[in-house]
Order: structure tokens, then C-alpha cells, then sequence
């Protein structure tokens, strides 16, 4: 039963329509997985075991009589931040009151539409603010590779939760590397659309929701769901008839830019640079044309970013009964006191960094298909760090490859690349042109065929 629980949505979807499976036994099997890794890894909130069999019973009927939908008895996971009707959303911290949602947000509405069984919401950080599954409401989320290491964030429990194989589908959300910092850290796919590809609610700029999963086909799948329309995003694109399930792609001819040096923040561990630099070496041998880019984002740019997100912090914060504030990860608390002081200058000049950082990054990838980078610069950090660096005077130093696609918009997606001597994983972040998701996902599909062999996941109990 165990082995049902590291099945791929694609392969569920065919092992049902053959009636090789049913999705009864398959929830079965990933509540089975939950309870013997759960208690090592805290990456999960609100789990359900009796209303997602109940769903299961649903979709196995459904299999019978004709009517089943897209993602038919597919267990997944709903990031935290993202609403789901009768379930709280703390955010990640314990400043909130837990007022039961009274709707569904756009990602989790079209899942449930999907016929996805939805097992649980996954773990985040406080307000979504660290990379990081540190949170003053959970229990710090674990990396399954390596229990001492964090998962990272702030899709922290969406991460660990698909490298330990509680079920194929997982949503999480990305405003600065969130969705890509953990994949890379847990050595799974983490894709990033372009912002307004997938109607999110409530909608923010730079921040987008987005697939977690094992394997690039499961996240095409989770696009073909989650992109359809929902008036509720009033940033999101017109809808497209975009065909998310053709993936394969001859990349001879491509010219991809190879973007080793971030130009500031941490510098890239030997590792990561060895790695990168490997994945640009067999896509030249398929035949893809790569050049090095130099650094496109400054320092100016970072700090001017760090300045707008801690006086909104600080702000957020500020308007809590003191009670509440008192409540907050002191970490936090610390990073965002740092914007109490800021004059209304300083806020638009930060702004104003965040747009010059838009207009380099689409400037610098204009001439490219593609752009090949590490996806984090460091490697992995304990697991009751609140980042890489653990000091909120250095908060954004571990984001300096992913950050400048949220605030331009483009799709940007990490599959591992490798692993460490030690045996953990290591993102490649593969960025395309603004709105090209679907050029980005068959480039990390190409490079799923082109990567060494995969090790096997982590595993827990019997």
C-alpha cells in the first residue's frame, strides 16, 4: 500500500481509468504515509482523513458511472495562505484569529472542481515573510532528506509534504522565491508562473500561486486546473487555450542564457556552481546554444525591496491589538521594526528599485529563450533557522537569483539539478520570457530526460 502513495497524478489518472486502482485505496495509502512521516516533519495543518475518503468514495463512484473530472481521486495539499472554505488561515502566525474562510480562494475552487482529493493545508512560515518553516502557530517544518535541515519557504510544508510523498499534488505560493527556494531544498519541481496565470484571491504584486509536485508532468497537469479563470483576481491574464500537456520539445537551436553570478547576496556554494554548470553542459550537447550572462540585479535593487516589503510588514503588523503583535515570530517582528522609521521618500524610492529590477530582468532575458541559473546560492540550514542567514539585518541574501522574476513577472520554474556529496538536493532554476510557462515547463521537461538518474525519495516507517 505504501508504494501507492509515490504514484505520479499521471499515472493515477490512467491506473483509474484502466480500474487498475481505485481512489479509495490510493487515499488509503497516502493517509498511511502521513501518519508515519508526519510526526518527523510538521508539514501539514487542518489534515482531514475522513472528509478527504469521503471524497475519495465520491471520485471512485464517479470512475464508474462515467462522470469522473480531470484530476479524478488525485490526493493534493492547499498551502495555508490559500483559503478553503470552513478552515481558519492563520497565516502562519498566531497574531491571527481563526475565523473559519467562507469560500474557497481560486486555486483551492478549482481543484475541488478538478475532483482532486484535498487530504490537508500545508505549513508556512509567519506571514509568508521567511524561507523558511520556521512559524510562531506550527511546529517548524523538516526537510524529509534530512530532518536537522529546513524545507525552506515559505511553501515550506507543501514542500516537505511532496518530497515525502504525501500524495502527487501541491500548491503553494511565491511573492520573492517561495514556491522555488523549497523545491530546490527538497529536490522537487516548483513552478512559479507568470504572474496572473493562475487568479489568485486575494492578489498582490509579484505574488502567484503554483504547482509543487515530483515530476514536470504532474505540474503541466496542475497548470491545465489551476489556470482556468476566476473573476476574483483582478491582476489576472484573459484566459488562453494553451495546450499544458504537450511538453516535448526539441531544444537544439535554443539559445539559453547561463547566469552563475548573482552580482551580490550570498556567493554560490562549489556545489551548486558545479551543478548548474553541468546541466549547461548537456543542453549544449542536445544542441542548445548557451552564453553567459552577466548580473542584471543590484544591490540597490535588493535593499530598496527589503525597505518596501518591511515598512508593509511593519504596517500589517502595527494595526494588531498589542496582544497580538506580542505574538508574532520575534523574528519577524525584528525585520519588519527595521521599516518604523522609513519617510514616504524612502517607501517610493523602494518602490521605484522594484520596478527598475522588473525592467533589468526582462531586458536581460529578452535575447534568450531561456535563462539557466541556481535556483538558491546556498545549500541546505538548520531546521529552526528563519533563513540561510538567520539575522534580520540580512534577510534577502539566499533570493538573489529568484526575486527579479516575481517583480517581472516572468515564469520561472526549479527542478533538482544534482545532489550534494552528502546526498541532498540541488535546484537549476530555468526562467523564460514573460508569459511563456509553457516554453519554461518543456524546457524542464527536456531537462528531466537529460539529468543524471534521480536517487530514490526519502522514506519513512515500514
Amino acid at each position: 500500500m505504501s508504494d501507492l502513495a509515490d504514484l505520479s497524478a499521471f499515472d493515477l489518472l490512467a491506473a483509474y481509468r484502466s480500474q487498475a486502482l481505485s481512489p479509495v485505496a490510493v487515499t488509503e495509502a497516502v493517509l498511511a504515509r502521513i501518519a508515519a512521516a508526519e510526526p518527523h516533519l510538521d508539514a501539514l495543518y487542518a489534515l482531514d482523513p475522513e472528509g478527504a475518503r469521503a471524497a475519495a468514495r465520491e471520485s471512485e463512484r464517479r470512475w464508474r458511472d462515467g462522470t469522473a473530472r480531470e484530476l479524478e481521486g488525485v490526493p493534493a495539499t492547499i498551502k495555508e495562505n490559500i483559503a478553503t472554505k470552513g478552515v481558519p488561515v492563520p497565516l502562519g502566525t498566531a497574531a491571527r484569529d481563526l475565523v473559519p474562510a467562507t469560500q474557497d480562494a481560486p486555486p483551492a475552487a478549482r481543484l475541488r472542481e478538478a475532483g482532486a482529493v484535498i487530504l490537508a493545508k500545508t505549513t508556512m512560515p509567519d506571514f509568508g515573510m521567511l524561507s523558511s518553516g520556521l512559524s510562531s502557530v506550527h511546529r517548524a517544518a523538516r526537510n524529509p532528506w534530512d530532518r536537522s535541515l529546513n524545507p525552506g519557504g515559505s511553501s515550506a510544508g507543501a514542500g516537505a509534504a511532496a518530497a515525502a510523498g504525501y500524495g502527487p499534488l501541491h500548491v503553494g505560493t511565491d511573492i520573492g522565491g517561495s514556491i522555488r527556494l523549497p523545491a530546490a531544498w527538497c529536490g522537487i519541481v516548483g513552478h512559479k508562473p507568470s504572474l496572473g496565470r493562475i487568479p489568485i484571491d486575494p492578489p498582490y504584486w509579484g505574488r502567484v500561486a503554483g504547482p509543487m509536485t515530483r515530476d514536470v508532468r504532474d505540474a503541466a497537469l496542475m497548470m491545465r486546473t489551476l489556470s482556468k479563470p476566476d473573476w476574483r483576481d483582478s491582476m489576472s491574464l484573459p484566459p488562453q487555450e494553451i495546450d499544458w500537456l504537450d511538453l516535448e520539445r526539441d531544444v537544439t537551436g535554443l539559445r539559453i542564457g547561463l547566469w552563475l553570478d548573482a552580482g551580490f547576496g550570498l556567493p554560490v556554494e562549489p556545489e551548486i556552481h558545479a551543478a548548474v554548470e553541468d546541466a549547461a553542459r548537456r543542453f549544449a550537447a542536445a544542441g542548445a546554444r548557451i552564453e553567459p550572462i552577466a548580473s542584471f540585479v543590484t544591490r540597490d535593487m535588493l535593499d530598496g525591496l527589503d525597505a518596501f516589503w518591511r515598512l508593509r510588514s511593519f504596517l500589517d503588523i502595527s494595526a494588531l491589538p498589542p496582544e497580538r503583535q506580542a505574538r508574532v515570530l520575534p523574528y519577524i517582528r525584528r525585520w519588519a521594526e527595521g521599516g518604523a522609521g522609513l519617510t514616504a521618500a524612502q517607501a517610493y524610492a523602494g518602490m521605484s528599485q522594484m520596478m527598475a529590477m522588473r525592467e533589468a530582468a526582462v531586458r536581460a532575458c529578452q535575447p534568450f529563450d531561456a535563462i539557466l541559473s541556481p535556483t538558491a546560492p546556498c545549500l541546505h540550514f538548520p531546521f529552526d533557522h528563519a533563513g540561510p542567514t538567520n539575522d534580520p539585518a540580512r534577510p534577502l541574501e539566499h533570493i538573489s537569483f529568484t526575486v527579479a522574476f516575481n517583480m517581472s513577472e516572468q515564469p520561472a520554474i526549479s527542478v533538482n539539478a544534482g545532489y550534494t556529496a552528502a546526498g541532498l538536493p540541488i535546484g537549476l532554476q530555468i526562467a523564460g520570457r514573460r508569459f511563456d510557462d509553457l516554453g519554461v515547463l518543456r524546457l524542464a521537461r527536456a531537462w528531466e530526460r537529460l539529468r543524471p538518474a534521480q536517487r530514490p525519495w526519502p522514506r519513512f516507517g515500514a
